[in-house]
């Protein structure tokens, strides 16, 4: 069995991401396999979601309930079981070179016509995003055959980005830092915060974004909620103001935050602020291969907790990112996974007052041979606006 854990893909132009090829796709399909069996699994099972789109490039259009099933086993080509109906679509897929196309029809049993791909004793990783139906299903057709969650047994699946990934993910990076860049001629004062919002959103998509994950504006009290959703406050003079925004751009996902204020901040609010921009470099130097993920949590921490505000950073550190915003590794207490060079992931300490006032910095990081490369380049510096 040949290991075929290899960068894959080309970038064409200057620095423009080319198209995933086949031989991408076959690749990942490849990577897939060899890793379950190297755990002793039977296989991979995927359905519609992240996962499927990433190991073949078939997205399903619309509703799933027909069950559409990719089955990756080391002993076999790649095989898709699609409906009767889908199948022109799945052959269309830019992977489907690599894999064998089957087909069910309304009438028939789907899982039935499953069980057939499989090992009636086999142990299989299925993806998390599985329909119950779909999975209790199988269960019953193959009633010896075990299952066990696709983040659990193979988690880092997706974690190590090639180059062409990473091309992906420094140009949604570039594309969140302009929208940020404008933002800040914006006026915040007098405004609510859901039509900042709207004014992200659309830069965002200004600047290529296909999809707009999220777009925080917590102003004054309401930045001391990490998730605060935008809403009517009208935003005020002396306001700390979190801005935390990404989406997808070319299929690939950005991520970043910054804190500004309105008029001249208080003594008080710069040294929070630069409790949490002190911690964001600690985090990021502290970015090697080899260092586990808990590490990098622990290195932002210890910076806010010696500045007295421990109680008052209540959540991990980062997560990785790539075709969703929010995917493993998690930089958190207790992952005790070590970083690998190619893996993307946020780096975003923050302190949050309640009642008061929050602020966060994030930037995504990838990790490089010797250390980190900040994707986000935009100033860390407490931007004051009006």
């Amino acid at each position: 069995m040949n290991d075929p854990d290899a960068d894959v893909g080309e970038v064409t132009g200057e620095g423009t991401p080319g198209a995933f090829t086949e031989q991408d796709y076959a690749a990942r399909m490849a990577r897939a396999a060899y890793e379950a069996a190297t755990l002793g699994l039977a296989g991979v099972l995927v359905t519609p979601g992240p996962d499927l789109e990433w190991l073949c490039g078939y997205r399903p259009v619309g509703a799933t309930e027909r069950l559409t099933l990719l089955v990756l086993t080391a002993d076999a080509q790649p095989r898709l079981l699609v409906p009767g109906l889908d199948r022109p679509d799945a052959e269309a897929a830019p992977g489907a070179g690599a894999l064998r196309v089957f087909e069910w029809w309304d009438g028939q049993n789907p899982h039935t016509a499953a069980a057939g791909l499989l090992r009636p004793h086999g142990r299989y990783g299925v993806s998390d995003g599985t329909w119950a139906l779909h999975l209790l299903c199988l269960q019953q057709s193959l009633p010896l055959a075990t299952y066990q969650p696709l983040s659990s047994v193979l988690p880092m699946l997706r974690a190590v980005k090639d180059e062409p990934e990473l091309a992906r993910l420094t140009a949604a990076s570039a594309a969140a830092d302009a929208a940020y860049e404008e933002v800040l001629g914006l006026r915040f004062g007098g405004r609510r915060e859901r039509d900042l919002a709207a004014d992200l959103a659309r830069l965002l998509r200004e600047h290529g974004h296909s999809r707009v994950g999220l777009t925080v504006v917590g102003s004054g009290p309401h930045g001391a909620d990490p998730h605060h959703r935008a809403g009517d406050r009208v935003i005020e003079d002396g306001d700390m103001v979190v801005l935390d925004f990404g989406g997808l751009k070319d299929g690939y996902g950005s991520g970043s935050a910054r804190t500004v204020h309105v008029g001249a901040p208080t003594d008080e609010e710069r040294r929070v602020h630069e409790t949490v921009r002190a911690a964001q470099q600690a985090a990021f130097e502290a970015v090697r291969p080899g260092v586990s993920c808990q590490e990098i949590d622990r290195a932002a921490r210890a910076v806010i907790e010696e500045a007295g505000h421990a109680e008052h950073f209540t959540h991990r550190t980062g997560h990785g990112i790539g075709v969703t915003v929010h995917e493993p590794p998690y930089l958190v207490e207790g992952e005790e996974q070590p970083l690998v060079r190619g893996m993307c992931f946020s780096v975003e300490p923050g302190i949050y007052l309640p009642g008061r006032f929050g602020v966060r910095i994030e930037d995504v990081v990838t990790c490089t041979e010797d250390g980190g490369r900040r994707l986000n380049t935009t100033s860390h510096e407490l931007a004051v606006v009006h």
